[in-house]
């Protein structure tokens, strides 16, 4: 089926000025579920870390807008466009996504483990928008507050529970991928966002950072490990590993300096090079808060 006909464009755009509507930024996405513009700054040496303030379209998330014509306007310059990406973090509403994975190969069943932490936290999971994915899991949608910044996560809070938040974007419902169209969950379309339990809230907020580098969890020993970690990986499993080891180095405030080594690492289970940068770059891009003036 092709899914980057004329109509499948249109209703994109549709959904994503519906989405603008109700106070949510928005920006177009590929069948891939990743940006449809291709960054200005491609190709450029050394890479510019240009988070759009260059005024160009192509800085993916941070292209998200409310304003109707400039939602218009990104569009129309994304004819391949089968999606919208919703942004995280931003006011009015802060989004804050949990991403419910289905994995049937190893067993984890992300929904019992978030009630899990409800029960064991004493927090209740409440009746919030809910949006169906093409793999059959789900997106929960929360609010945060003002002044706390939720970063993105991928199953630390538990396996298979990943975490939209500042600098994060959720994929919007309505949006069609290769593998399917995302739709809001029966009896949520009407609700709004519910705002985040104050015990999640909690947990969803980054740990705190050690302050004994020597200590057995320094930076240097963890990062060891994870290194260790992705020279471990078999086929099939080199860019799982790649990534999970990529985004707990970036949460803890040492990717950069482990890129190489993970890089190294990951050539050397028979990834190429350039796979291994853009598996790492994408944790990078998926754990790095947005930074605001």
């Amino acid at each position: 089926m092709a899914i980057t006909d004329r109509q499948t464009a249109t209703l994109a755009l549709a959904h994503a000025l519906s989405a603008a509507e109700r106070g949510l930024p928005v920006f177009p996405l590929s069948a891939t579920k990743l940006p449809a513009l291709r960054s200005p700054h491609h190709g450029d040496v050394p890479p510019v870390r240009c988070r759009g303030e260059c005024g160009l379209p192509g800085h993916g998330v941070h292209d998200a807008t409310t304003d109707p014509s400039a939602v218009r306007a990104l569009f129309a310059v994304a004819p391949r466009a089968t999606g919208y990406g919703i942004a995280c973090g931003r006011p009015p509403h802060r989004l804050i996504g949990i991403d419910l994975d289905i994995d049937t190969t190893h067993g984890n069943d992300s929904v019992a483990a978030l009630r899990h932490l409800a029960l064991e936290h004493l927090f209740t999971i409440p009746a919030t928008v809910t949006v169906l994915t093409p793999s059959g899991g789900r997106h929960l949608w929360l609010t945060g507050p003002p002044g706390v910044t939720v970063p993105n996560s991928a199953g630390r809070l538990a396996p298979g529970i990943d975490v939209r938040g500042a600098g994060g974007y959720l994929v919007g419902p309505g949006s069609v991928t290769a593998h399917g169209r995302y739709l809001l969950a029966t009896g949520t379309a009407h609700l709004a966002p519910a705002p985040c339990p104050s015990a999640l809230l909690h947990l969803l907020r980054p740990p705190p950072r050690p302050h004994h580098p020597t200590s057995r969890n320094s930076p240097a020993r963890q990062g060891q490990g994870l290194v260790r970690f992705v020279r471990a990986a078999h086929e099939g499993q080199r860019n799982t590993r790649l990534f999970w080891a990529a985004c707990r180095a970036y949460e803890h405030g040492f990717g950069d300096a482990l890129a190489d080594a993970l890089t190294d690492a990951a050539v050397s289970t028979g990834l190429s090079a350039q796979e291994a940068r853009a598996a790492i770059a994408s944790a990078a891009r998926l754990t790095t808060p947005r930074r605001t003036a």
